[in-house]
């Protein structure tokens, strides 16, 4: 990788993002679940749910270092097991406060600079391609981002979990953009880091902290980003887009 930011975004005619994290504030988002289920649970008298979530996700974690082929229906039983309830219910409880539940929060949790980025990338001609582990179309119309492809963890020629390269793979056969002349943006190292480096493209992570596999960035307003930025303008944004960039 070269060492400019300006140079960091020269022939690159795709960007890739990851979603959670990356594009919305992760933390926030579950500060305002946690006390959404604890209101929940005052409300059902039922306190199962949170503990279920939480061995979905680690149940999830442990299958994204493994890769196995069947990860979809795995990432259930398993947690079902650990959460000594049945398959059904942890596919209801997921279904609702991972899928369904947070989506009215997202507009709030947005990072500032996102939309500018995205219509920067746009003018500039360059196509915008996201890969989550989780399916992303609704999160994308919440947060009132477009993009040019999605892909997630579970379709159906996907079934694998970052940084297995199933996914990415499939972004660069669909796009027949090679990966040299790629980006992927996110915000973790042992998943977008390593899926983009298992492909051979270069990446881009946000993070607090340098580090030498790849360019970090704390904000969309980091200078890294104003080669794009300068494609768009507050004057060119929608009025929600403005909104979001208060």
């Amino acid at each position: 990788m070269k060492n400019t930011a300006r140079s960091i975004w020269d022939d690159r005619d795709l960007v890739v993002f990851d979603v959670d994290g990356t594009l919305y504030d992760q933390t926030r988002l579950r500060a305002r679940m946690v006390l959404s289920l604890f209101c929940d649970a005052l409300g059902t008298r039922k306190f199962g749910t949170m503990k279920v979530l939480q061995n979905f996700r680690f149940c999830r974690e442990v299958l994204a270092r493994a890769s196995p082929d069947d990860f979809i229906e795995r990432q259930f039983t398993e947690t079902a097991a650990l959460s000594r309830c049945s398959k059904e219910e942890v596919k209801e409880i997921v279904s609702e406060w991972i899928d369904q539940r947070p989506l009215p929060y997202l507009s709030a949790c947005r990072y500032q600079g996102v939309g500018a980025l995205f219509e920067g990338l746009k003018r500039s001609g360059r196509f915008i391609a996201v890969l989550s582990d989780y399916p992303a179309r609704e999160k994308l119309a919440a947060l009132a981002l477009q993009v040019d492809l999605i892909v997630s963890a579970t379709d159906d020629d996907v079934q694998s979990l970052k940084p297995d390269p199933t996914g990415l793979v499939k972004i660069l056969r669909t796009t027949g953009i090679p990966p040299e002349r790629a980006l992927m943006v996110g915000d973790r190292f042992d998943r977008d880091w390593a899926v983009a480096d298992r492909v051979g493209m270069d990446a881009i992570i946000r993070s607090g902290y340098a580090d030498p596999r790849c360019m970090t960035f704390r904000t969309y307003h980091d200078a890294l980003f104003a080669p794009v930025l300068r494609s768009s303008s507050r004057r060119d944004l929608s009025p929600g887009e403005r909104r979001h960039e208060v």
